[in-house]
C-alpha cells in the first residue's frame, strides 16, 4: 500500500477541501486510536484550521498543554513527522494545536459556562474517541464515560447547531446477535427495550433503573467488596439485555442516547472492530499497549496459556488502527460537507477479507516456531507447546478437572512449608481469567459488514482512497500477523518508550547560537 505524499497544494481531494480551515475538537488523544487520528490529521491535512484537544490534567501535569507536550507529543506515534520535518511539526503544534484543560464526563467539560459556549461557537466538528475499554469495568464508571458523558457532547452541539459530531463506538455493540451485522441501529439480543419511531431505542428508563441498582449496591458495600459487586452488576445487566460485557453494553447505550439528543442534526457513529497495530501509517506495526488479541498472544509467548475457548472456524474481526483513523477522517469530511444526517459506518475486515480464528492462530504459531528469536521482548524462548482452541464446554471441563487436583496439591505443599504457588496453577488461573474476559470474542457467530463505509470511500474518489485507505482487502494476513503485528508488539508495546522532548531540537539550536 503506497501512500501518496500530501502537500497543501494538492487539490481534487474532497477530504482536504472539506477540512481546509476547519476547527475540530478531538477527545481521547491520550489513548491509542486518538493518537493515530491526531497524527494523521497533522501529517495529511496541513491546511486544517485548528485541532482542539480536550485533556484532563493530572498530578504531574495539571495543565492540558503541559500534559500534551510531555505525555502525548513525546509518543513514538510522531516519529515519522519529526523525521520528515521536525520544524514543520513543531510549528504546527505551536500554531494549530489548542489544548483545553477539562473533563469530558463533567458538565460543560468542567469549564465555566461562558468558556464552554465560546469553545462550542468556534468549532466546526468534534471527534469523541474518549471511552473506557475495560470489558469488566464497574458499572457506574462505565456508564459515566461510555454513556452519560455523551450528554456533554450533545450540549456542545446544542450550543452550536451546525456542529458535526463524530462518535467512535464499536462493532461489538452488536452484542450476542448472530449473523450479518449491517451499519444500522442494533436491536438488543436480550430483554426488550422500547424503540422510538425514529429508530433508536428509548433508554432513559433503563439508565434510571441501572442507577437505582448502583445506588442500592453502594448502600450495602464499601471498599473492594463494592468494586467487585459493581463489576458483577455490570456483567449481570449486560447479559440480561444481550451483551457479553459492560463495555459493549454501555457503548450501545451511548449510541442510543446520542441519537436521541441529536435528532435532526449531524451525527456520525464510527464502529471499529478489534483495533490492532498499524498496517502502514504512521509506521508498520505501530501500537501502544497490549490490546485484545495481544493479551492472549503475550500469555502464550510467556508459556502461560496453551488452551483457550474458541471457534476455529469463526471469523475473528481485526482491523489495523490506521484504517480506522482513515475511516474517522473520511466520515468527518463527509459530515462537514454534506447535509446534516445520522450515519453509521463500520471499520472492519470480516465481510471483505475474513480470517478465521484457526488461521489467526496458525499464522502466529508458525511465526513463533520459526522466528521467535526475532521478537526478543515477546518470546523469551521458543514455545514448546501448541496453542489449542476448543469449544467452551470442553474448555471448562478440562480446566475445571485439572484445577481441582492442582489446588489440593498446592495446599498440601504449603502445609509442608512451600510458600510459592504452583506454576501450573498460576498459569491455569491466568488462562481462566483471560477466557472470562475475551472468550466471547474468540467464538464469533457474526460477520460485520462495511458496505456503507466502502461506498463513502468510493464517493470520495481515487485520490482520497489513496490518501485515506479503509479497504481491508489490502491486508495480506500472513504478512500482517507474522511480520508487521508481532514486530510492532515487540518494538512498541513491550519496550519502554524513548521520551522525546518536543523542544529539544529548538533548544539545542538556541544554545548553539
Amino acid at each position: 500500500m503506497a501512500t501518496q505524499q500530501v502537500t497543501p497544494g494538492n487539490s481534487s481531494s474532497k477530504v482536504l477541501d472539506a477540512l481546509r480551515g476547519k476547527q475540530v475538537l478531538v477527545t481521547g488523544t491520550t489513548g491509542f486510536l486518538g493518537k493515530v487520528v491526531l497524527e494523521k490529521l497533522i501529517r495529511a491535512v496541513p491546511d486544517i484550521g485548528g485541532i482542539h484537544l480536550l485533556i484532563r490534567g493530572n498530578k504531574r501535569h495539571p495543565d492540558a498543554r503541559s500534559r500534551f507536550l510531555n505525555e502525548i507529543a513525546t509518543s513514538s506515534v510522531f516519529e515519522r513527522l519529526r523525521a520528515e520535518d521536525s520544524e514543520a511539526f513543531e510549528n504546527f503544534v505551536d500554531d494549530k494545536i489548542h489544548c483545553i484543560t477539562g473533563e469530558v464526563t463533567e458538565p460543560c467539560f468542567g469549564l465555566p459556562a461562558r468558556d464552554f459556549s465560546s469553545i462550542a461557537a468556534g468549532l466546526d466538528a468534534v471527534i469523541n474517541s474518549a471511552a473506557s475499554v475495560n470489558f469488566r469495568e464497574e458499572l457506574d464508571k462505565a456508564l459515566t464515560i461510555n454513556t452519560l458523558c455523551l450528554d456533554n457532547i450533545a450540549e456542545l452541539a446544542a450550543s452550536n447547531r451546525d456542529l458535526a459530531v463524530i462518535q467512535v463506538s464499536t462493532c461489538y455493540v452488536n452484542g450476542m446477535n448472530a449473523g450479518q451485522v449491517t451499519e444500522s441501529v442494533i436491536k438488543p439480543a436480550g430483554e426488550a427495550i422500547p424503540r422510538s419511531e425514529s429508530g433508536y431505542f428509548e433508554t432513559d428508563e433503563l439508565i434510571n433503573l441501572l442507577e437505582d441498582k448502583i445506588a442500592d449496591v453502594r448502600s450495602r458495600y464499601s471498599g473492594r467488596a463494592l468494586e467487585k459487586k459493581l463489576v458483577e452488576l455490570g456483567i449481570q445487566e449486560a447479559n440480561r439485555y444481550g451483551w457479553s460485557d459492560t463495555y459493549t453494553f454501555t457503548k450501545w447505550l451511548g449510541e442510543q442516547r446520542l441519537m436521541k439528543a441529536l435528532s435532526g442534526r449531524s451525527l456520525t457513529i464510527v464502529r471499529p472492530s478489534i483495533i490492532e497495530s498499524a498496517l502502514e501509517e504512521p509506521a508498520p506495526g505501530w501500537i501502544e499497549g497490549v490490546k485484545v488479541a495481544d493479551a492472549i498472544i503475550l500469555a502464550y509467548a510467556r508459556e502461560k496459556v496453551t488452551l483457550f475457548p474458541g471457534k476455529r472456524s469463526g471469523v475473528i474481526d481485526v482491523i489495523p488502527v490506521d484504517l480506522v483513523a482513515n475511516g474517522i477522517i473520511l466520515s468527518l469530511a463527509e459530515a462537514l460537507s454534506e447535509q446534516a444526517a445520522h450515519r453509521i459506518y463500520q471499520c472492519c475486515s470480516g465481510s471483505s477479507n475474513p480470517i478465521t480464528l484457526g488461521e489467526f492462530i496458525d499464522h502466529l504459531m508458525a511465526e513463533s516456531k520459526s522466528h521467535y528469536a526475532e521478537y526478543d521482548q515477546l518470546f523469551y524462548r521458543q514455545p514448546t507447546k501448541p496453542f489449542v482452541a476448543v469449544n467452551r464446554r470442553l474448555f471448562d471441563a478440562v480446566v475445571g478437572g485439572v484445577r481441582i487436583p492442582l489446588r489440593l496439591t498446592d495446599r498440601v505443599l504449603k502445609l509442608l512449608g512451600n510458600t510459592r504457588e504452583l506454576k501450573m496453577l498460576r498459569n491455569l488461573d491466568t488462562t481462566r481469567s483471560l477466557a472470562t474476559i475475551f472468550g466471547f470474542y474468540t467464538a464469533p457467530d457474526y460477520i460485520f459488514r462495511n458496505d456503507e463505509l466502502m461506498a463513502l470511500s468510493a464517493r470520495m474518489g481515487g485520490l482520497d482512497q489513496a490518501l485515506f485507505p479503509v479497504d481491508a482487502r489490502q491486508i495480506d494476513w500472513s504478512m500482517y500477523l507474522r511480520k508487521i503485528h508481532l514486530a510492532g508488539l515487540n518494538r512498541y508495546a513491550l519496550k519502554e518508550r524513548k521520551l522525546y522532548s518536543l523542544r529539544s531540537a529548538r533548544d539545542r539550536k538556541k544554545k548553539a547560537a
